[in-house]
């Protein structure tokens, strides 16, 4: 008969990912009057990127946002090699989503209709 296999805690696999996400308007979303949407810097906490983007937009449309689309910038590490200048504040941002397994609004950024359609 093969052995049990023992319950070993797994070191964590998670890393923090630095996503962009377009929301659009919904009521009740908080977003100034006579934006048409806003854009987010969100750092998440996943085991990948697929699953930090997953969890974001789950957040994010409990929190009565309409997300739109979602850009990923990748992790720390990755966005160290690509040569982002990454202050200690959003390092600090990217540890507590880290710490938390949490999602962190880290900026946002309303869009107002300034273009006139063609």
């Amino acid at each position: 008969m093969a052995p049990c296999m023992e319950k070993q805690k797994k070191p964590s696999r998670q890393q923090v990912y630095t996503l962009l996400v377009q929301i659009g308007r919904k009521e009740g979303d908080g977003l100034p009057e006579g934006a048409t949407g806003a854009a987010l810097m969100c750092f998440a906490s996943g085991v990948d990127e697929a699953e930090a983007v997953r969890e974001t937009v789950a957040i994010l449309k409990q929190a009565d946002t309409a997300p739109l689309d979602v850009t990923g910038y990748g992790t720390l590490a990755e966005r160290e090699a690509q040569g982002h200048d990454i202050d200690p504040d959003e390092r600090a941002l990217m540890q507590r989503a880290l710490d938390e397994n949490a999602v962190i609004v880290a900026q946002m950024t309303p869009f107002f209709g300034d273009e006139e359609p063609a």
